[in-house]
């Protein structure tokens, strides 16, 4: 049976953070923090307008990215390369009473088949929930799980060593 799409797909994940939205909101905007828990370089800190490059040095893959959109404290807007061209992902924070913060993470923007579509979602909603796992063991207790790289252990580069 050929399921039919109606809807542009989009991948989310969430998750609760147990620090204070600022640091939460800056481990994103900092490569200096990102680099703990996701990528392992980058060109510079995310501000609007500005285009900036990722690396995954242990896949040896990169990505440029276009932030779009910053609010601080509350939404990161970016286009980046993703499976089937240039994608949107799109951060919210929200910061809730008891000084934790919420994240939500979305990416949208594919082409292709249904069957196509349906592998990007899942795919994009897998490494962003590794990412946000990866995240919330960084800020709340200072372990840097390497989820990223261990996702996929037969596809790192010869002598690739997490840091």
């Amino acid at each position: 049976m050929k399921v039919e799409i109606t809807k542009a797909p989009v991948a989310q994940t969430e998750m609760l953070v147990r620090k204070p939205v600022a640091e939460v909101f800056e481990a994103f905007i900092d490569p200096g923090v990102t680099t703990n828990f996701w990528f392992t370089k980058s060109s510079g800190r995310l501000e609007a307008g500005r285009e900036v490059r990722w690396d995954w040095e242990m896949y040896g893959a990169s990505t440029s990215v276009l932030v779009k959109d910053i609010e601080p404290d509350k939404r990161i807007v970016i286009e980046w390369d993703g499976y089937s061209g240039r994608t949107t992902v799109e951060w919210t924070f929200s910061a809730r009473e008891d000084g934790t913060t919420y994240v939500v993470i979305t990416e949208s923007g594919w082409t292709g088949d249904g069957d196509e579509l349906f592998k990007y979602v899942a795919e994009s909603t897998q490494g962003f929930t590794w990412t946000l796992a990866g995240l919330k063991a960084f800020l709340e207790h200072g372990i840097k799980l390497n989820l990223v790289a261990d996702k996929n252990p037969d596809a790192l580069k010869a002598g690739w060593q997490p840091a």
